[in-house]
């Protein structure tokens, strides 16, 4: 990861947020490499000191809450 975890946390949750719009109007949307972004996110929050980790909590919090919204927008399989 070359940009630091708050970086990767937000970039992460605006791509969630623009593929939840596009889910949303019934676009088709590609999730590819996301599950690798996130493995490579948590990661990087893993092997960070407890007390800084600890300062991302909210910002990972919206990001789990966009996620969840987006679950719900996307169609059933």
């Amino acid at each position: 990861m070359t940009q630091t975890p708050l970086a990767a946390i937000e970039a992460l949750h605006d791509t969630v947020l623009m593929a939840r719009a596009l889910a949303s109007t019934g676009r088709r949307i590609d999730l590819t490499g996301l599950d690798i972004e996130t493995a490579a996110l948590c990661q990087a929050v893993a092997g960070l000191p407890r007390a800084r980790a600890r300062r991302l909590r909210p910002a990972l919090e919206a990001l789990a809450q966009e996620v969840e919204g987006l679950a719900a927008a996307l169609p059933p399989p």
